[in-house]
């Protein structure tokens, strides 16, 4: 017997099911990966798997919203930032990981948890009754999107959502690209050598333009006319919107100091390390629908990547997401069928931190249900309450479109002020209303661990 029923184990459906779990609830996991059931963009069973960067992005919580954010899920107990941390890889600013070591933790937590039982199998309609997390993400199976369409009374919307190669270290020309990370800075277990660099002169810069525009792309046939996010664009789309986009982008070579010239190249490719053993690196910026053989080729042109090797080329696929702002209530329950909640990508956040995010409050917020409780909703002024907030009803339904945390979904901060200014009086205001909400709510730390 089960106290509540979670669907999904990605990111989301792990976070929810471990903060119920420590609550003492009794938690059915279902995850269809092992069933004989695989999605576009997995690669193995394991739970909380990362099928597109490893990077959780900046973890500076003095001046960036998503570092907050990562502050507030560790004092909330998160897995995903526990795990995180445990399996942190070199990144300068920013927190990575190595990815199978993250998801092999995160499966061994939940597997150890004596109120948590997970259960390989294909859920392809949603319970008519008890208690429920939708966790699905964007790559939910068909049976179960049509259910939701049909439970939701709405169409569901759609975005492509593209990933970037992996290469193997060893096969990465040292001579020619260095080691640093941009304006030398240094991150928490960092060196300021984070990142490998891969220089371009204008004339390769031109040749490589022109030869990714001209590459074969993947076609779908059945996904046309949807957007694409902007936070995990294709990198020849970002191309196709002039000759210089990319420099001002991912290829951007400010800050970084060619050790042969002492100058900043025109364009440069950087890769982050992906995995402890630093035996992988990912190509940062490079999600692309080019065909295979047009990426190797097309990649190979690339100073200090003429002899690379691909541990993963990119990919695309397609992610779908309901109109959450006309949808749920701000308990992120469905308007029309309470018992029933949703959590992740699915919601339309974006971004692995927010995903979990989201996963923690609807577990958090199923828990004090099932105890007969009320938890009121995190403050806007916390990254956790303006995420939380876009979601269910501060973004507008009909234009709805999946999105990051970040400073412009707070509240905003009276009067002029500096922009390094204002950036620290947002986590400061938030750190205090976290605290009023933390003492109001009797949450810490603790009680999720």
């Amino acid at each position: 017997m089960h106290d509540i029923h979670i669907i999904g184990g990605g990111l989301a459906g792990s976070e929810a099911a471990w903060q119920l779990a420590n609550k003492g609830f009794k938690v059915r996991l279902s995850e269809m990966r092992g069933s004989g059931t695989m999605t576009p963009a997995h690669q193995t069973e394991g739970l909380a798997e990362l099928v597109c960067s490893n990077s959780f992005r900046s973890d500076d919580a003095q001046s960036n919203a998503v570092g907050l954010l990562h502050q507030e899920m560790r004092d909330l107990g998160s897995l995903i930032m526990a795990q995180g941390d445990i399996h942190k890889v070199p990144a300068g600013s920013a927190l990575a990981v190595d990815r199978d070591r993250f998801s092999d933790g995160v499966t061994a937590a939940l597997m150890a948890h004596p109120n948590i039982e997970i259960v390989r199998e294909r859920v392809d309609r949603l319970p008519e009754s008890g208690p429920t997390i939708v966790a699905t993400g964007p790559l939910t199976a068909p049976g179960l999107a049509e259910s939701i369409g049909t439970a939701t009374g709405k169409d569901q919307l759609a975005f492509f959502d593209a990933i970037a190669p992996i290469v193997h270290r060893d096969s990465i020309d040292m001579d020619i690209a260095w080691f640093q990370s941009r304006w030398n800075k240094v991150g928490p277990g960092g060196t300021g050598k984070d990142y490998i660099n891969c220089p371009m002169t204008k004339e390769q810069y031109y040749a490589f333009h022109a030869a990714l525009m001209a590459g074969e792309k993947t076609e779908f046939r059945e996904w046309e006319n949807v957007p694409y996010f902007e936070g995990c664009m294709p990198i020849e789309v970002m191309a196709e919107r002039g000759l210089e986009t990319l420099r001002f982008g991912p290829m951007k070579g400010v800050g970084l100091d060619d050790p042969k010239t002492g100058r900043w190249p025109y364009a440069v490719v950087q890769l982050r390390q992906d995995n402890a053993s630093a035996t992988l690196w990912n190509m940062v910026g490079f999600q692309t629908k080019l065909k295979y053989a047009e990426q190797v080729a097309l990649f190979r042109t690339i100073p200090g990547l003429e002899n690379a090797e691909f541990a993963r080329l990119g990919g695309l696929h397609r992610n779908t997401f309901i109109k959450s702002p006309e949808l749920l209530d701000h308990q992120l329950r469905l308007k029309n069928a309470p018992h029933i909640r949703f959590a992740g990508q699915i919601t339309g956040c974006e971004g692995y931190v927010e995903s979990s995010a989201i996963g923690l409050l609807a577990g958090r917020f199923a828990a004090a249900e099932l105890a007969g409780e009320t938890l009121t909703s995190p403050p806007r002024e916390m990254a956790l309450g303006a995420l939380l907030s876009h979601i269910t009803g501060e973004a507008e339904a009909e234009t709805y479109q999946p999105m990051n945390v970040n400073f412009g979904l707070f509240p905003p901060i009276p009067g002029k002020t500096k922009k390094a200014d204002r950036k620290l009086m947002y986590t400061d205001r938030a750190r205090e209303a976290k605290q009023g909400w933390m003492a109001q709510s009797s949450l810490s730390s603790a009680d999720a661990s």
